[in-house]
Formats: C-alpha cells, structure tokens, sequence
C-alpha cells in the first residue's frame, strides 16, 4: 500500500510542478543567454569588442550574486509562488529593455539591471522542490527540471537565429527584435504562476489528504536525518562551514565553464564560415548531446545513491570535452569535442544540487543554497569575462577553451579533496 501511494503521489508531484517549473527557467535561460546571438550583429552595431561584449555577458551574474542571498531569504518568508512571480515580472522587463542598448555603457548597465532582477529564481526553484520531493528523489528530479539549460539552447539557438531575420523590420534590427520578443514571456508568466503553483504540499488541491500527509512524513524523515547529521541549520554557521565554500567554488567551476562557452558558441561557430541560421540549429547540437548526459547522470546518481564520483567525472568530462576543441582549434572536431564537453557540463547538475542538503537545513539551507548559486554564478562572470581577454590578447578562442578546461579539471580535484576531508562520501537519504 505503501509502494502504490508513493507512486502515486511521485506522479502527481512531477506531472503538475516540474513541467511549468521547467518552463520557466527555459524563458530565464534564454532571457540571459540570448546576448550571444545577438553579439552575431548587435557588437558591430553598437561599436564593441571582443573583450567588452565578455565584460557584458558577465556583469549580469555581478548584479545576481550581490542580490541572491537577501533574494532566496525573502522568498523563504513569503512563499516562492508570489517571489517567483515577482522575480519573472521585473526580469522580463529588464530582458526587453535590453532592446535599448546604444553603446558599451548602456549595454553593461542594462546587463547588470537584468541580472538584478533574476537574482533567487534559481535558488528559490531548487528551494521550492525541497518542500515537496523527499532526499531520494531530487538528484533525478533537479535533472528533470535542469533540461531545461540544454533544451533552452537547442531550441533557442535556431528560434533566435530565426527572430534575427526580422531585421529592418519597423525600423528595428535583427537583435532589438531578439530582446524584445523573448523578453515577453517572463512579463506575463506570473499569472500562471500564482494560479498553478501552490506554496507546499498542505495547499495542493490536487492531493488527497492521504498523499499529503504521506508527503509530510517523507519530508519530516528527511528533516530529521539531516539533524543527526548535525547539519548547520542557521545562516551565520552554514556560512562558517568549509564544506559550504567549497561547493561555492565546485559549482563556480561548472558554472564558468558552461557560461564561457554558451556566451561564445554562437562566434566560435559562426567563425568557421557558417550562416547565421545555420549557426542557429549547430549551437543546438551540443546541448542536445547535454539533455542526454543530464538524464543518464542524474538518474545513474540517485540509481547507485552516489554523488562524488558521478560529479567528478562529469567535471572530468567536461575537462576533455573542452582541452580537446582548444587543440582542435577552428576546425568541425572542435564542435564535436564541445559536444562531449557539454555531457559533462550539463551532467553536473544532478549530482551536485542533492549535496548541500546533506550538510545544511532550515534557514541554512535556504541561505547556503542561494550562497552557493550566487558565488557559484560568480564563473557566469569569470568565464565570458576571460574568453573575451584572452580572445583580445591572443586573437583566437583557443586559448579561452584551454582555460575553460582548466578550471574544470580544478573542480573536479575540489571534488575529490572536499569529500575526502569531510572523511565520508555524501549520500541521499533513503
């Protein structure tokens, strides 16, 4: 009896939250990434380099880290359905305001603005998943829901190439037709939001008083075996504990090196003589190839209730995926080395997002979450930031995809260090 409500009630969770939540973070992901297609014309347009285009891809992840903390804190106190709706409303603004853009100052200040205002989306999901998903299942769950960073690229590589097409159209270009129509979305998904998504379990109409009180026992259970673990609970020692900073730098790594790459992909492609459109559906290749290795990741980490190694090996792979394109320079294997690279990077996600919660709880929790995402997204910063100087001072990307695949490598020996220094490995609660 047992078995068939867990079922049940693991349907019921997955079909009505991680669809819309899913959907959601593509319109997000697409919202900050879309700047790589635009820099297609956009650079030239507004008169930018290599190096202040990077600077601008990165300063948005500024903005997040400095408000994600106080961002995720107040989400805990409000409920995520009304601060997620708030977080979409003011992002989207902020997405099509990038529309405006006439110069290097207008452009690094918009991308700051729009990180601003996506600061605690991330965090707050993750958070939010925690109120209704027992231990044993979120690493495939986080997996499910994290599709939505590949698939927002291998989607909305060709539907932006496709926008940019528009150009001249009502006087506007390519690119200020990219901005305010991907833009949109965001404005108007907080209606969906305040009606389809409920604050936790005990507001859900769609579960039976049996399924609810069967989902509060399993999260109860959870609570208390992160207790015994004497786990940090309150903000101030979550932000003492070494394990917390290290994750911080672990998922800083994984962060530079997706950012690096997606940031750039678009010129990277283009470079070797390719179409605009058909720059669009190759920069989908490797995120397909990354929905794969995100699914057989996370579903191997919860299978084998084993996170260390799957995350060090997805860092590793990510290491040669990467190291190899740079040796492989300008040419079509270099797309196919990035296409390996790219399992590995999506592929961290499910493993590493179940850790913080073995070691924080309560407010911990909440803020050692959003301190993790918000230092972690500092790479969104590091990375495009040093392909664009190192694009400048060398003139090509290979030196950007050898440093990419550096920092991978240190956080997969990260890895390894942190877990052998806490003398256990980490795994879920079952």
């Amino acid at each position: 009896m047992e078995n068939v409500i867990e079922k049940k009630v693991m349907r019921k969770l997955f079909f009505r939250l991680t669809p819309l939540l899913m959907f959601l973070y593509i319109i997000a992901y697409v919202d900050r990434v879309n700047v790589g297609f635009a820099a297609l014309t956009m650079n030239k347009d507004i008169g930018i380099d290599a190096y202040t285009y990077g600077l601008g891809a990165g300063i948005f992840f500024l903005g997040y880290f400095i408000f994600e903390v106080p961002s995720n804190l107040i989400l805990a106190k409000v409920g995520a359905r009304k601060w997620i709706a708030r977080i979409m409303f003011t992002w989207g603004l902020a997405a099509s305001a990038m529309a405006l853009v006439q110069g290097s100052t207008s452009f690094l200040a918009l991308r700051f603005i729009l990180g601003v205002a996506e600061a605690g989306f991330f965090p707050g999901v993750i958070l939010y998943l925690t109120f209704w998903f027992p231990a044993r299942y979120r690493a495939r769950i986080i997996s499910r829901f994290m599709l939505a960073i590949p698939l927002a690229l291998a989607v909305g590589a060709p539907v932006s190439t496709w926008i940019m097409q528009l150009d001249g159209t009502l006087g506007l270009t390519g690119w200020q037709w990219l901005f305010l129509l991907e833009g949109l979305p965001a404005v108007f998904m907080p209606i969906a939001i305040l009606t389809m998504l409920p604050d936790n379990p005990s507001k859900a109409p769609w579960l039976s008083e049996d399924e609810k009180k069967w989902i509060e026992r399993e999260l109860a259970t959870d609570r208390e075996a992160v207790t015994v673990k004497k786990t940090e609970s309150s903000a101030l020692k979550a932000f003492a504990s070494p394990m917390l900073w290290a994750f911080c730098f672990i998922y800083l790594a994984n962060v530079g090196t997706n950012y690096g790459i997606s940031m750039f992909l678009p010129q990277i492609i283009k470079q070797q003589g390719f179409s605009t459109m058909q720059t669009g559906f190759i920069m989908s290749i490797p995120y397909i190839a990354g929905c794969i290795g995100m699914l057989a990741i996370g579903y191997s980490s919860d299978l084998f209730k084993e996170r260390k190694w799957h995350l060090i090996g997805s860092l590793m792979i990510t290491a040669v995926g990467l190291g190899v394109a740079g040796w492989l320079g300008s040419t079509v294997g270099a797309i196919a080395a990035i296409c390996f690279g790219a399992i590995g990077i999506m592929g961290c996600k499910g493993p590493f997002w179940p850790l913080p919660s073995a070691y924080l709880s309560g407010a911990g929790a909440a803020a050692g979450i959003a301190l993790i995402n918000s230092v972690g997204n500092l790479g969104g910063f590091f990375g495009p930031y040093m392909i664009g100087l190192l694009k400048r001072e060398t003139g090509t990307f290979e030196s950007g995809l050898y440093f990419l695949g550096v920092i991978a490598f240190a956080g997969a020996l990260l890895t390894l260090i942190a877990v052998k220094v806490a003398k256990k490995d980490i795994k879920p609660a079952v």
